[in-house]
């Protein structure tokens, strides 16, 4: 009786976290800019693209390359997320844009608004 290709021993079958890590990497590299796009979805390829390359290595499953890719790209575009995040977060609690809001907030017209914004603009050069 013959035997099915996947049950014979040795036979290697898809590497579903691989390519799903290679996916999610793509994606936080493009989306890096975001919480979710960057953060969530590099921790998601790292994990999935090591998953996938301890599978590749043991023989049980092809791409091991794009497991280990799709790992790389998911931490950098967490390690870009996260640098972004912490850029934002040091402008907000800057003195400078506490003093870029008060002055928005007590602005009655459009000009001293845009007065508030060219103070802003000069502060942050300085």
């Amino acid at each position: 009786m013959p035997r099915n290709d996947l049950t014979q021993p040795g036979t290697r079958r898809g590497n579903g976290p691989a390519i799903a890590a290679l996916v999610l990497g793509i994606l936080s590299v493009v989306l890096f800019w975001t919480v979710v796009g960057g953060v969530v979805l590099g921790i998601l390829a790292l994990v999935l693209g090591i998953v996938g390359a301890r599978t590749a290595r043991g023989g049980r499953a092809p791409h091991g390359t794009m497991s280990i890719v799709g790992a790389v790209l998911g931490a950098l575009g967490t390690i870009a997320s996260v640098v972004i995040i912490a850029i934002g977060a040091s402008i907000l609690d800057s003195d400078e844009f506490k003093d870029f809001n008060d002055c928005v907030k007590h602005a009655d017209t459009q000009s001293e608004r845009d007065a508030c914004a060219k103070d802003f603009d000069e502060d942050i050069d300085n």
